[in-house]
Formats: structure tokens, sequence, C-alpha cells
């Protein structure tokens, strides 16, 4: 199988099913005392959210830096951007408008500066998809990494063009100004580019096709794990011989656009493991899964599940917020979904609120990749919902940590392989802000508490909000902000203060009947046992 490592600027209803009202989910009293969600503070957060973006832009091109430091000061902004990042700014300035923390003119603005840069900047012309990685002060393409001069071989990420495009299609609804701009960089974007039907025996796939990590127009310096071809004509690239190969993932996201388009089967949908099997043959990933199989768009599916606190959830490559919500931000995938998302959402986040304060006892909670407060970037999540990033057979896998001291949690694979930690003991807990506002889109009260202690316990908060990690029994905070995880911010904040504003704009009735009926028709394992 191949791995859904992601390559992205981190190293992406049938009416009877339609009529199922979503499940409830809500668990035993949490180690908290559950505030009501106030919007005056929730407002504040965004505010000051709003205020680090705008001070990683530059006015000139309106590209978001990919991050900055504590100071907020425009020569301390990061020298690089991502399509990723232009896409999160662009829902951002939605989201800053309809909160009233700039005028109406002031986001068509912003939005039309960003959109004519991003029109002129360089990219592949055949697929219309961008590089990843550009000058936030020129829009140029990076060739050298600033401050070493290491060589960039532009890079066109599947998962990255998939933020832009899903911003594109928000912003094309959403403002009447920058709208017709919006439509036509989208317009021009193929998304079967990187859709791998499994129709070439050197290069197979699962049944019903899976999308490439992505990309690299020109030669590059990876010797393996590439090959040329191309599925869209013209000129052959190097394309990556690893494809995303999960569905809870925030790269289906990429799935999502190119089914919307009618560029890519709703079957590959199917595709994407839920589980991997149940034999032992498989026993290396994180346990055991329980499920049955079952059948959608002619693809047959294992429906599995792993078994967490009380739980039967879906797990992803690595257990993290981001992977499970952040689609979620655009698409009302517990609406349209009710029996696989709908049951799924709720499930992760519960269990990522009880791994924070039940299992682990860090007092807090909201596990996703961010700054390292110890420096640089790892990916953190809830360890027990990971099948596993690089696990092999005779190497079990884990899903990312909750913690500095990397705890592994491992209850065997069932008769196959033996528990090794199945009580682990944790040590310093990194809890990421933004994890928990994504959460916020499904248990309000709850992660609004949580957040309250993070800003007041732990003073993880500065002039640009919450910083984007903290260490809970060192104290220890990465004093900076990411524009992506400060856009999560903001899109969770939209929807739930907005009446669902990144969703209604992405959700088109034309988006509606393309999607639905291909998730909506899904019975995942997820449930309480």
């Amino acid at each position: 199988m191949a791995s859904p490592a992601r390559i992205t600027r981190r190293t992406l209803l049938v009416a009877s099913a339609a009529a199922l009202a979503v499940p409830s989910f809500a668990s035993a009293a949490p180690a908290q005392k559950v505030l009501t969600a106030d919007p005056t503070r929730i407002r504040g957060w965004a505010r000051d959210t709003w205020r680090s973006l705008v001070a990683m832009t530059p006015a000139r091109t309106g590209l978001p830096a990919d991050n900055i430091p504590e100071s907020l000061a425009a020569s301390d902004r990061s020298g690089y951007t991502s399509p990723t990042n232009i896409g999160g700014y662009l829902w951002s300035t939605i989201v800053a408008r309809e909160l009233g923390l700039i005028t109406s003119g002031e986001a068509s603005a912003r939005l039309v500066r960003t959109l004519s840069t991003l029109d002129r900047m360089e990219h592949h012309t055949p697929s219309g998809m961008y590089y990843n990685w550009y000058d936030e002060e020129t829009g140029e393409a990076l060739r050298a990494w600033p401050g070493t001069g290491a060589v960039v071989h532009p890079f066109c990420s599947s998962v990255d063009n998939g933020w832009l495009g899903a911003a594109l299609r928000v912003v094309a609804e959403a403002d009447r100004a920058a709208s017709g701009l919006a439509k036509r960089i989208f317009g021009r974007m193929r998304w079967d580019a990187f859709y791998n039907p499994g129709d070439d025996p050197a290069h197979p796939v699962r049944p019903g096709g899976l999308i490439h990590g992505g990309f690299f127009p020109f030669d590059h310096d990876r010797p393996g794990g590439v090959y040329q071809g191309t599925h869209i004509g013209g000129d052959p690239v190097w394309l990556t011989t690893h494809h995303y190969d999960t569905t809870v993932s925030e790269t289906r996201i990429t799935s999502y656009l190119g089914i919307i388009t009618g560029q890519i089967p709703p079957k590959q949908y199917f595709a994407m493991w839920r589980t991997l099997p149940a034999s032992c043959d498989w026993s290396w990933h994180e346990m055991q899964p329980v499920g049955e199989n079952r059948t959608y768009y002619g693809i047959e599916v294992f429906e599995g599940a792993y078994t967490y606190r009380g739980m039967r959830i879906v797990p992803g490559w690595g257990g993290s917020m981001f992977e499970e919500l952040m689609p979620d931000v655009f698409v009302p995938e517990a609406k349209w979904a009710p029996r696989s998302w709908g049951r799924n959402h709720p499930l992760h986040v519960r269990a990522q609120r009880e791994h924070g304060l039940l299992e682990a006892k860090y007092g807090f909670w909201g596990f996703s990749p961010a700054s390292n407060p110890a420096g640089g970037y790892r990916e953190y999540g809830v360890d027990a919902l990971g099948i596993g990033p690089g696990g092999e057979p005779g190497n079990p896998a884990s899903g990312y940590f909750s913690d500095q001291e990397m705890t592994n949690y491992d209850v065997g694979f069932g008769s196959c392989r033996p528990a090794t930690a199945p009580t682990p003991t944790y040590g310093d807990g990194v809890v990421t802000p933004h994890a928990a506002f994504l959460a916020m889109m499904h248990e309000r009260d709850e992660a609004y508490t949580n957040l309250v202690g993070i800003q007041n316990d732990l003073r993880a908060y500065g002039t640009g909000g919450f910083f984007d990690s903290v260490a809970v029994r060192s104290g220890t905070i990465a004093r900076r902000y990411l524009s992506l995880d400060q856009a999560m911010v903001m899109g969770a904040i939209g929807n739930v203060l907005c009446r669902d504003v990144i969703r209604r704009a992405f959700a088109t009735p034309a988006v509606e009947r393309a999607l639905r009926p291909v998730i909506g028709v899904e019975e995942f394992g997820a449930s309480r046992v």
C-alpha cells in the first residue's frame, strides 16, 4: 500500500439518509467545569487572530507569510508562503467582514489584491495548479530557500492546491467584487491532474483510483518515489508514487473538488481506507479494527473502526483534529452524511477531550500538527485515533503523539500481536488551540471552556491571538503564529458565530447535488460500544 505521509507545507446523501437525525454522543462528566460560550469573548479572539494575519500580509501583494513570531513585525515574516496559506487568508477575510472586523469595501479590496497577484503568479499552466512555495513580498516562485539558499524544486501538491481551490469557491460566492477573479482562477484548475485511475499496470492503485501526493513539473532532486506521466495529456510531469489513501484526512478536500467539478468519479471517494484490514497479515497498524464490508458505487469498502474509551471511531493516519475536521469547515459533512461523518466527528472530538482530560490528565485538550514549543514543527495527535505514520510489518505503527516524550499507546492487535503499552503514563502534553477551535463546531461550550483555560491558565496568548501551541506541564509556549492555523481559527469561528458562513458559501446547491449523494450514502462503523 502507499503510505499517505503528507507532502505539504508541513515536510492534505440519498433521501433516506437525509431523514436521519444526527446522533448525540455527549460524554461522561468532563474534568473541566463547562462554561457557556460567550460570543463577545470569541469575537475578541477572532479580532486578535485577524491582527496576526494582517501583520503577515504585505499590502503590495496580499499574500500572507507562512508564519510570524510574537513581535508581529513585518521584518520578521517568514519569507515564504504556499497555496494553503493564501487560501486561508482568503476565507479569513470573508469571516473578518462577517464579524464586522473590517468593512465590506476593505474585504473586497483585500480579496481583489490577493487574487490579482495570484492570477499573475507562475504556476503549472496545463493543470492550473500552483507550486508549493512563493515569496510573499513579490509573488515570485521560490527557487532558493530564504536564509539558506537551498535549492527549491517547484512541486504541485494536491492537498495544498485543494485548500486554495476550496477558498476560491468560497470567495466566488461570498464577495461580488472578487467573484470573477476567483472563478477564473478556479476554472483553470484540473483536479484530474492528480487522479490516478489505476489504468497503468506499472503503477496500480486500489480499485476506484487514488489521488497522488502531487507532481514535479520540472526536473527535480528526488530520484525515487516519482515516475514520469500525465493524467491530462500534454507534456509528462514527475508524479509521486505516493497516494493519499485514508479517508479521515484533510486530503479528502481534493477528492471533493474533483467530484464537484466532474473531473474525478465518485467511486474514488470509496477507494480510500476507512481502516486497514483486520487480519493478522496487517497486524502492524495501531489496533485490530472491527467492522463489516459494504459496497458503494461498485467499490467494496471495509467499514472498520478502532475501539477507544467505549467508542468505535474511524481513525485518521495520525489521529489529529486537522485530519478529522478541516474539510468540515467547508462541507457540512455531519448534515449531509449523518451515518458516517455525523457519527465520527462528535466521537473524535469527544475522544480528544477525554484523552486530554481523563486519560493523560493534562487538564487541557486539542491535538493537531503545530509548532513545537521546543522549536521547529511537529505532528501532534491522539495515538489511539491514528493508523500510524511509517509503520510496516514487524514494526508496529503509532498515530501522532500528544506529548513531548512521544508516549506510545499500544493495545496490541487482538491475538495477532500482544499489547505493549495499554495504559501508559503521559508526560508534557502539547495542546494546539486551533484544534480546539475546530472542535467548537461540534462541542461549542466544551471547546470554549478549554480555550479560556489555555488563555488564562497557560498564558498561551498574545496580541495576535492564541500562540500556536503550548506544553501544558512545562509551560513552554511556541510563541509564533502560523497563517494556516490562524485561518483554521477564523474559519471555525465564522461557522460558529456567523451561521456557517464558510459552509454556506462553499456548499452551494450545485455542490450539494454533486457531493451529498456520494458521501451521504455511506455508513461508517463509528458508534458507542
